[in-house]
């Protein structure tokens, strides 16, 4: 592609995030232009289409459009299939998290991408924000790290996205209430080869908790460059009757030595999310407050506390710019496409996310006498 010319985008479902996030940011940027939108409901995408100056059309159209230069995956649920299809199609990809559900699907999707010369980069938005420049840095004046603590509080969406006045989702046609049906089945298969023969609980809360929500924090510290764990030593689901996401709490040892401690907590009536990420070191420590999802341009917060000249801590705040992790992931795959730069978010990393929930979900089922199978069970898995 030369330069000049805008990377041509086609949305691939255009739900929440789609409409809250990706397309506006696709619209204000010179360099990208949005050229076509799928989704299940035909009615909305051509909705969508008329207020963004895009077609709507079918997803086999959409492939197969001479137009269409990458492929913005931002259904629900697992994307490995998708993913494949336009990569298949000749289209470079950026796909919104989870990639995959299994380790095998999240390689073979990366091994075709690497065959047919084409991007694939895995939508894990926290890895691209600019704070995370700001810790890696920091981490060479604490000393050496023995502590990563991770906590999330998670309230129920609607609050989140009040501000967007989006309107409510209609109820879908037949057709594609079908296909919709179709791919909860899909999915649910690869939860299995995931982790076995466990209660539907047990694989709700792997699909939807630890792949939907939990990867989150997982993608983040491979981004941090602490690692992560290979295995769990202690995890624990507090108050969970296998309704609704739970609070979950899990340690585990990090390949340098250090501890992490993760919590995610579901809180329905908490007043906002809220995620920090405290990196504590021998001789200070660095703390990251993320900004909140659904909100353009928020930006995060980073504090170092280090030991001064014998007058106390000293604590400085970062002071970031406005350009938000979203809009960075998408700058940072057009410059793949454009000019090769490196993939941060590719499908090996992807791979290493899965396995890791998969060992964190061994760590939990194992409080409640339940052995997880399928490749969780596979210590010979490697990524």
């Amino acid at each position: 592609m030369r330069p000049e010319t805008p990377l041509r985008l086609a949305v691939v479902g255009v739900g929440t995030i789609a409409r809250s996030v990706h397309l506006p940011l696709i619209a204000r940027h010179p360099d990208l232009a949005l050229v076509a939108v799928s989704d299940l409901d035909a009615d909305r995408a051509a909705a969508v289409g008329r207020d963004y100056g895009a077609r709507a059309g079918t997803l086999p159209a959409l492939l197969a459009a001479d137009d269409v230069d990458a492929v913005l995956v931002t259904t629900p649920g697992n994307h490995a299939a998708l993913a494949g299809d336009a990569l298949r199609a000749g289209k470079h990809v950026l796909a919104e998290k989870p990639l995959a559900l299994t380790v095998a699907d999240a390689l073979a999707v990366g091994a075709l991408a690497d065959e047919r010369g084409l991007v694939l980069q895995v939508g894990s938005m926290k890895a691209y924000d600019a704070a995370v420049a700001v810790v890696r840095a920091a981490l060479a004046e604490i000393g050496e790290l023995r502590l990563v603590e991770v906590g999330v509080r998670h309230p129920v969406d609607p609050p989140q996205l009040q501000h967007l006045r989006l309107a409510p989702p209609a109820p879908l046609p037949a057709a594609a209430a079908a296909a919709a049906r179709a791919g909860d089945w899909a999915d649910a298969e690869r939860v299995h080869a995931a982790v076995g023969d466990l209660p539907p609980a047990w694989h709700r809360l792997y699909r939807s908790v630890l792949c939907g929500s939990v990867l989150h924090e997982v993608s983040l510290l491979r981004a941090l460059g602490t690692g992560l764990p290979a295995a769990f030593d202690h995890a624990a689901l507090v108050g969970w009757s296998g309704e609704g996401p739970p609070v979950l709490t899990a340690t585990g040892p990090l390949p340098s030595g250090a501890r992490l401690q993760l919590s995610w907590a579901w809180l329905p009536q908490y007043p906002e999310y809220e995620e920090t990420v405290r990196l504590v070191g021998t001789a200070g420590a660095v703390e990251l407050r993320l900004a909140p999802p659904y909100v353009l341009d928020a930006r995060s917060e980073v504090e170092v506390v280090i030991r001064g000249d014998g007058s106390g801590p000293v604590r400085r705040r970062a002071v970031l710019g406005r350009d938000g992790a979203f809009q960075r992931q998408l700058e940072a795959f057009a410059a793949s496409v454009r000019t090769g730069a490196p993939v941060l978010m590719d499908a090996a990393g992807a791979a290493a996310d899965v396995a890791c929930l998969q060992q964190l979900l061994v760590a939990l089922a194992a409080g409640h006498d339940l052995v997880p199978g399928g490749e969780a069970a596979a210590a010979a898995v490697t990524v």
